[in-house]
């Protein structure tokens, strides 16, 4: 599957749409995110069962705000619509398919009963 290009009109419908997408936040102006961009392209060749797609924080900056993009490229991933990994920086190819994979592992099952008691220990 090609990378996807983000939107305010298509964003939360790919969320809700896609158990697993990964998000790459960059810049035009952005050297890092440039550089990267080659990579991300390849590596989601090889999962295609992950949905990778790209936000330009210049045309999206509601988006952007929404997440607190800080500083770019950040990587985040959704799972089952749930937030599960947001880092700022690029990766190299080989941390990028690792985090993939690890991603890919997690029980969701899981990870919603962590956040619930979370939510209850603050309540």
């Amino acid at each position: 599957m090609a990378v996807v290009e983000l939107n305010a009109a298509n964003f939360e419908q790919t969320i809700r749409d896609h158990s697993f997408v990964m998000v790459d936040f960059w810049a035009p102006w952005c050297g890092p995110c440039r550089s990267f961009a080659p990579v991300y392209e390849k590596v989601s060749a090889d999962f295609p069962d992950v949905v990778f797609a790209k936000v330009n924080t210049e045309e999206e900056q509601a988006i952007a705000a929404h997440f607190q993009i800080r500083s770019i490229p950040t990587l985040m991933i959704f799972r089952d619509q749930i937030i599960i990994f947001a880092q700022a920086g690029a990766l190299p190819e080989g941390m990028l398919r690792d985090l993939i994979t690890r991603a890919g592992e997690l029980d969701m099952d899981e990870v919603r009963r962590q956040i619930a008691a979370q939510s209850e220990a603050h309540a």
